[in-house]
């Protein structure tokens, strides 16, 4: 038996004995070469970055605005700089500074730069790399929809930030949030526009701010509001949305289906004056709302998601079976077309879990908004670059691979090997 050593005596009094504190963990090893590899694959990078070398020029500044972008996408591309700290290493080494053609910089002027460069000159690059991109694997565009016709879903998410992060407003002071409002055109595969906002910001005025013509949206319920959809009629574009539970419309026309109209689950199609009297003059004419029947895939073993009800948004739940009312100003497509492309829109949120859960934009490495915007744009940037390289959609063993190729474990030769035994997608 072990028995504990006695108390200790000091003047009349007892003491425990002294604990004494866990040792803590070893120090994290210095960053090596062989770490960061294939560096010349960020060349073509360091070219499209170069018109934003000058931005801010300062004899005192040592870190350029296209040198700190080249490591904020090495940083996504190499899962071994996992933070600012990291990424500062490995601007120490001799190739990553000859390649990527920087100075050994600090965590100071890291973080500095970050807070100082105009992101919009960023966002200019995201722009033009997004015309160009159109992948093979993109979903098949309907019967009837014109080629010309850009269908955007339009939707927000929440970056989780610190409670330091003043800016990034949501519940309370201990919960922040920043919110990216992305457009993503369904068929080329690619994102089209960002905004970076605070995680309170209103999803319906960035919307209105951002209106073009000749565009359908893909919008889910959280922008059902009569007056948005009427100004995307003004706009001269077109909406396809999804209504809340507790709509009201006056039918106008009931509209004939077609066998393809019922296998797709659409229940009614129907000409309708949408809202209750007092709504009803938000919109200017008449709309069209299409019901479709949904069954629930089933679980695959997992936990259904309980019910949760709330005042405002009522669809907020999964049951087994459910009825989805779709509204739209497109009077000339099928009723099958109209609930297949709602059924597109789930092509942000997936792009969303690229972005959050495989790319790993969860990770802050700024904590300022201006940082946080040039985050953003960085991770939608290598988005675009993979798609761009590979003619893919990015995928979790796409990029998996992409890592394997930069730090040295697959020749390019294997990687275009790879990309080549992808299923081909005819069109």
């Amino acid at each position: 038996m072990t028995f504990a050593p006695p108390p200790l005596i000091l003047r009349g009094m007892i003491c425990a004995p002294i604990q004494r504190a866990k040792p803590g963990p070893k120090p994290r090893p210095a960053l090596k070469p062989q770490d960061v590899r294939h560096v010349k694959f960020f060349c073509r990078v360091r070219k499209l970055l170069g018109r934003l070398h000058s931005h801010k020029d300062c004899p005192n500044r040592k870190l350029h605005y296209d040198q700190l972008m080249s490591l904020v996408l090495l940083h996504f591309f190499n899962p071994t700089l996992e933070s600012l700290r990291l990424i500062q290493e490995a601007s120490e080494l001799g190739k990553v500074q000859k390649k990527l053609g920087l100075k050994r910089t600090s965590l100071g002027s890291l973080s500095e730069s970050a807070s100082s460069f105009d992101p919009v000159l960023a966002y200019e690059v995201v722009q033009e790399l997004a015309a160009q991109v159109a992948v093979q694997d993109g979903p098949e565009r309907p019967k009837g929809l014109p080629r010309e016709l850009a269908v955007v879903a339009m939707d927000g998410t929440l970056l989780e930030a610190l409670p330091r992060m003043t800016w990034a407003l949501w519940l309370d002071p201990e919960h922040r949030a920043a919110k990216l409002h992305l457009e993503f055109e369904v068929f080329r595969g690619a994102p089209q526009g960002a905004v970076v906002t605070h995680g309170n910001a209103n999803e319906k005025e960035v919307l209105r701010q951002r209106l073009v013509r000749d565009r359908l949206y893909l919008i889910d319920a959280g922008y059902a509001e009569y007056g948005l959809f009427e100004e995307i009629r003004q706009a001269e574009s077109f909406f396809i949305g999804r209504l809340r539970d507790n709509a009201v419309w006056e039918v106008l026309e009931d509209r004939p289906l077609t066998e393809a109209d019922r296998k797709a689950g659409v229940i009614c199609d129907q000409v309708v004056r949408l809202g209750c009297d007092s709504k009803r003059e938000d919109l200017s004419g008449p709309v069209r709302v299409v019901k479709v029947h949904v069954q629930s895939p089933p679980e695959r073993g997992l936990a259904r998601r309980a019910t949760r009800t709330s005042s405002k948004k009522t669809f907020r739940h999964r049951p087994q079976e459910y009825d989805l009312s779709l509204v739209t100003n497109r009077m000339d497509l099928s009723a099958e077309s109209i609930a297949l492309l709602f059924r597109y829109r789930w092509t942000i949120e997936l792009f969303f879990r690229w972005l959050k859960c495989i790319l790993g934009l969860r990770h802050l490495i700024f904590e300022s908004y201006n940082g946080m915007q040039l985050l953003v744009y960085g991770a939608l940037i290598a988005s675009l670059l993979v798609a761009l390289w590979t003619g893919r959609k990015p995928t979790k063993h796409l990029l998996a691979m992409i890592q394997l190729h930069l730090q040295g474990w697959a020749t390019l030769e294997e990687l275009e090997a790879y990309i080549a035994r992808l299923p081909q997608v005819s069109r």
